[in-house]
């Protein structure tokens, strides 16, 4: 793409360009250099450096700059840049580290990419080649560990989610609550984006590890500890809270029947396939594991690779009004198995009925029952969905 074209499409795209620095005066000039190559709509947030950053900066008066007096981490410089961008009414902001990895070169690709995507809501992250010559094993390792938790969070795998090189829709990010200020906001970021329907996406980039210019302030316990943290976090929100929200939305939005249809019956997936995340879903919904039912079932959906919808649809079998029921059989289940002589009524169970005194016969009665029923359901809805998927291939034939 020619300079030219390029300072156009720019200004067409309403984008500009932000670059966080924090003590890399050797660098950065070259940085800005090759970057205004591309564009004058420029964002330097000087995080507090102590360097000769401030002097570096001083050669361009025609840049917008905002020096902080303290370092405060790259995610509060990039959160700052992002709102000055928003108020200067630049709707996306191409963010490129100043250490000198990046190459600014490589900036028209994300324009390029940006202009074939079928929708505005995408964030572009500059997926680099981590297996080249010269990458460090420590930024390697940490780049397969963040993308492991990224898909763990979102279901989107990704080669790349630590590179700073990336494009951001700037109106989808205004909208979004943000909780960190250093390293982790780049997982953050990303992860909460895809949460609110932003499509994120890599697009391959070039990279350079020069460790005789490159100046890093990655802190590996701290800052590895804090990204930790923040996984953490954020799984116990994905299993918790995400998945349910997102299977209650679209069933919500489809109906029952048409989510039946599409989203069950219409999946891709192979009977078997179907048949164990049933039988999953009706083995943690029967099992006596009260209040975690919908984040064990989706957090086994995502380490066994089944249907996480069917998983959880089927796991509310113990909904509210069939608890009772549910209690009822298991205790029944219990006593038939350890040979105990075990009756009682309904009612009993709302008259001063002793779980504990009988836990033991609940447990056993509990887990034999959700075996055997996930077994013969799992069983049944194997052979219902071959035939439904023979017939299928029947009408389309």
């Amino acid at each position: 793409m020619k300079v030219t074209t390029t300072y156009n499409t720019f200004q067409n795209v309403a984008c500009c360009v932000i670059i966080p620095t924090y003590n890399n005066s050797k660098t950065l000039q070259r940085v800005i250099d090759g970057v205004l190559a591309h564009t004058t709509n420029v964002i330097v947030v000087n995080d507090g450096a102590t360097d000769n950053t401030a002097q570096v900066l001083a050669s361009y008066p025609n840049i917008e700059q905002i020096h902080l007096a303290k370092n405060k981490g790259k995610g509060n410089a990039l959160r700052i840049g992002f709102k000055k961008a928003i108020d200067m009414g630049f709707e996306y902001a191409i963010t490129i580290d100043s250490d000198g990895q990046h190459f600014p070169e490589d900036i028209p690709v994300f324009i390029e990419a940006l202009k074939k995507e079928d929708t505005p809501n995408v964030l572009l992250i500059g997926a680099r080649n981590m297996d080249q010559d010269g990458i460090p094993k420590k930024s390697n390792f940490g780049n397969k560990f963040s993308n492991f938790w990224f898909w763990v969070e979102t279901g989107v795998r990704l080669q790349d989610t630590q590179s700073g090189f990336r494009l951001y829709p700037l109106k989808n990010i205004k909208e979004i609550k943000f909780i960190t200020t250093k390293f982790e906001f780049e997982i953050e970021v990303i992860v909460k984006a895809l949460w609110a329907g932003v499509a994120v996406k890599n697009i391959p980039v070039n990279v350079l590890y020069d460790e005789t210019e490159r100046v890093s302030h990655f802190r590996p316990f701290t800052d590895f500890t804090r990204i930790s943290i923040l996984n953490t976090w954020l799984v116990i929100l994905t299993l918790f809270y995400i998945k349910p929200r997102n299977i209650w939305r679209r069933l919500r939005k489809k109906g029952f029947k048409r989510f039946i249809v599409e989203d069950f019956l219409g999946s891709h997936d192979s009977p078997k396939k179907k048949a164990f995340s049933i039988a999953l879903g009706v083995f943690i919904g029967l099992s006596p594991l009260w209040g975690f039912h919908t984040v064990i079932v989706i957090f086994l959906a995502i380490v066994l690779k089944l249907n996480k919808v069917i998983a959880f649809a089927f796991s509310n079998v113990s909904l509210p009004p069939f608890i009772p029921f549910v209690v009822a059989m298991s205790f029944k289940t219990g006593g038939w198995v350890l040979g105990e002589d075990f009756s009682f009524s309904f009612d009993d169970l709302d008259q001063n009925f002793e779980v504990v005194e009988h836990l033991k016969v609940y447990i056993v009665g509990s887990l034999t029952l959700a075996t055997t029923s996930a077994l013969v359901v799992g069983i049944l809805g194997f052979v219902v969905l071959s035939l439904f998927g023979r017939k299928k291939e029947l009408s389309h034939g």
